[in-house]
């Protein structure tokens, strides 16, 4: 499988990625031995989130990669900035992310779904999401921090 660079990082990964989007319901086996077909076909980008696939995503896909070197993959999980219910329990979130994925850090951990609905809790320092994930980055188990945007541009200027 081609890879490509990563801008101006060191990371080098598949040109296919894998991505465990919420498009239909299999079984947690067929989604264990999809997952494993993609990497021995050599794709080493995995993305996934919380909510995908009723939150089973996560699920399968520590399960399916754990077999594998963890420098062997790229993993990307996401904050669920989608459930404004959410934004309190940022560290239970994180820590149950990485026991579900299986991993002791991830490669790349993302603001999920940054958008008017939700802009403000993203920044609300009550919440502190900005500054734990930070903090995790720093820690090191978090390699690389971004965001997705679902916004119009004002709420992308922010």
């Amino acid at each position: 499988m081609d890879q490509i660079r990563l801008g101006r990082t060191e990371l080098y990964v598949s040109k296919t990625a894998f991505g465990a989007l919420p498009i239909q319901r299999i079984s947690h086996a067929d989604a264990v031995k999809l997952v494993r077909r993609a990497y021995e076909s050599g794709i080493n980008y995995f993305d996934t989130a919380w909510g995908y696939h009723d939150g089973n995503a996560e699920l399968v896909t520590g399960k399916a990669l754990s077999r594998y070197p963890r420098e062997s993959f790229h993993l990307t999980t996401k904050f669920p900035g989608y459930d404004r219910n959410n934004f309190p329990k940022v560290k239970e979130i994180f820590a149950k992310q990485l026991e579900k994925l299986q991993t002791e850090y991830f490669d790349f951990y993302l603001f999920h779904n940054v958008c008017e609905y939700n802009i403000e809790n993203y920044l609300n320092p009550a919440f502190g999401v900005k500054e734990y994930l930070v903090s995790e980055r720093a820690a090191g188990r978090i390699k690389h921090l971004g965001y997705s945007d679902h916004s119009g541009i004002e709420c992308f200027k922010r």
